[in-house]
């Protein structure tokens, strides 16, 4: 919170007039109030508790100086360029490497994993703004939308994710093609990946082509990314020739699953061309199968291109840190959409960045709670408690609604005694 302030006081202001007596810095703490309680009228209730108490938890709770209405947040925060907000990610990720909890997330060989992946995030056929995408008509109608890349820290064997600054898939400035996914992954590595040390990128295979891998690379960084047959004609060929000559390299392991045995199936080869041509990137690649041990039923497959080099000893933990990319959907894009946070949700548009901004604000409210639930102990107790999120901030929202509390500190002690749950023995 301390360096969400710091940020927001930051940020550039040009209003003139009577407009000004409200401050910014209020209308993105008021959008994050809503976006961390998951309540939509939660600066209602807060402007109501000001009346009849002479305080808020929008003040004690978030720092808020003053309370907007629902259109001033809009108004105010539609010239802000969501790129404002991106020290508050890094802030956060310096302060977690700092402290050390990185460590455990470091894999092939001291690497961190960053999982890239788009989402929609707003669609429409009637509402647009110069920063729209759009589709082809249907049915007559164009239909306009928003995507962002979404990139997350992952960890083969960690639930979690560590959300990192978003990079928005919208029109550029003298480019007559429309933007798309690649381009704007591209925009994000130029952009932000060189102050992380030690990256392996992971990604689906719209990645997996030389003019990104070679951006990746040109960044001191690695990457591993799915790599099919139908996109990559010319590697799967010198593949096939190569399982010809018997060179193919195979690691071949049996696993008990908790129900039936499997058989995990590595294949493996080094120094591969990723396209046709003299230019072609040479790149190591791997797949794994996991059969049904009985039937020999397929129950997984897929194949990635690295420049990890890949051996006996390396190739499992490869394919494990390629497959732990799908973190990215499961438990961040999956999670944003369907879990309260309400990613699709048009909370607003606006005509310069007010959806962009107001999906970077709920990207620190989806950070914050998950830091909270990893590293405070009192957070923790009361999430283990309350398991499902839809009951915790239910509780959350009542609380907030009836009952003033001075500090998160008080808020926590208050549940923890309500739950009857003793505080934890290292919190003061």
């Amino acid at each position: 919170m301390k360096a969400l302030h710091e940020q927001l006081a930051l940020l550039p202001d040009d209003r003139k007039g009577k407009n000004t007596q409200y401050a910014i810095k209020d209308a993105a703490l008021g959008a994050l109030a809503v976006f961390f309680t998951q309540s939509p009228s939660f600066l209602a209730y807060q402007r109501t508790m000001q009346q009849t108490k002479g305080r808020s938890n929008a003040q004690s709770l978030f720092g808020m100086v003053d309370n907007p209405c629902d259109n001033q947040i809009r108004t105010w925060l539609d010239p802000v360029a969501p790129d404002q907000l991106g020290p508050v990610f890094a802030a956060v990720y310096d302060a977690l490497e700092g402290a050390g909890y990185l460590s455990s997330w470091r894999v092939c060989r001291d690497q961190v994993l960053i999982a890239l992946d788009g989402t929609e995030y707003f669609t429409s056929q009637e509402m647009h703004c110069a920063r729209c995408s759009q589709r082809p008509p249907r049915h007559g109608r164009v239909t306009y939308f928003h995507q962002a890349i979404t990139p997350v820290l992952v960890a083969p064997g960690r639930r979690e994710v560590i959300t990192l600054a978003p990079e928005f898939i919208t029109p550029q400035d003298g480019h007559a093609k429309q933007d798309c996914a690649q381009v704007a992954a591209k925009r994000w590595i130029e952009r932000h990946v060189d102050r992380y040390q030690q990256v392996t990128i992971v990604g689906d295979d719209l990645y997996c082509t030389q003019p990104f891998c070679a951006l990746v690379l040109r960044h001191g960084c690695n990457f591993i990314l799915v790599c099919k047959p139908e996109s990559h004609p010319t590697l799967y060929e010198w593949l096939a020739g190569v399982d010809a000559a018997a060179e193919l390299q195979q690691v071949t392991i049996r696993r008990w699953n908790g129900r039936f045995r499997t058989i995990h199936t590595y294949r493996y080869a080094n120094a591969v061309p990723l396209r046709e041509g003299e230019d072609a990137l040479g790149v190591n690649w791997c797949e794994l199968t996991i059969t049904k041990e009985t039937a020999g039923t397929i129950l997984y497959h897929k194949a990635f291109a690295t420049k990890h080099h890949v051996d006996h000893t390396s190739v499992e933990s490869i394919v494990q840190a390629g497959r732990a990319r799908w973190k990215i959907e499961n438990e961040n894009n999956n999670i944003l959409k369907t879990k309260g946070y309400h990613l699709e949700h048009n909370y607003g548009h606006g005509q310069q960045h007010l959806a962009a901004v107001l999906l970077t604000l709920n990207l620190l409210a989806w950070l914050f709670h998950t830091l909270l639930g990893w590293v405070d102990p009192k957070y923790h107790r009361v999430r283990q408690a309350l398991a499902a999120r839809q009951t915790f901030f239910q509780d959350l929202q009542a609380l907030l609604r009836y009952l003033l509390f001075e500090s998160w500190d008080q808020l926590l002690d208050f549940m923890l005694q309500g739950l009857e749950i003793a505080r934890p023995p290292d919190a003061s």
